[in-house]
């Protein structure tokens, strides 16, 4: 068992003390994703700490859908509360690298893999998704590095 999923079991218990439907909500989610993922045909049965990031992120990115929905539809209460769960999630996360680290980060994989064109994105990308591991999100290392190689 990971990190994450040992925080989860007592963050659910702490919610549940707590009476706290919104985080109870949103955390039953998330290890019910997990559980999931773990009984997948082909599944080892042990998520490592990048698949819990990546199943976290994909909670968060689930609602954040939601919420641009429910406001095109003018439904503020129910975007007010996936904006809560988003922010109950965020506590799973690893603390998120800087814009200065970011950049080094690209300039370092650039450097390494001699990338100077856009056609060579997907090796820059894949060594900086690697050594990110989940404290980025996909889009915002793909901005940094169209930006570098553009």
């Amino acid at each position: 068992m990971n990190s994450i999923q040992a925080g989860l079991t007592e963050a659910i218990k702490d919610a549940m003390r707590a009476k706290d439907a919104v985080a109870l909500t949103a955390l039953r989610a998330l290890k019910s994703a997990f559980l999931v993922l773990e009984t997948a045909p082909g599944a080892t049965g042990d998520l490592s700490e990048s698949d819990a990031v990546a199943v976290v992120r994909k909670q968060i990115k689930q609602r954040e859908d939601s919420i641009a929905q429910f406001e095109q539809a003018g439904r503020t209460e129910l975007a007010d509360k996936e904006k809560a769960e988003i922010a109950v999630l965020e506590k799973f996360l690893p603390k998120a690298l800087s814009a200065e680290e970011i950049e080094a980060l690209v300039s370092v994989a650039m450097a390494e893999t001699g990338a100077t064109t856009k056609a060579q994105m997907g090796a820059v990308m894949k060594l900086v998704s690697e050594r990110a591991a989940g404290q980025v999100d996909g889009k915002t290392l793909s901005q940094a590095v169209m930006k570098r190689l553009g």
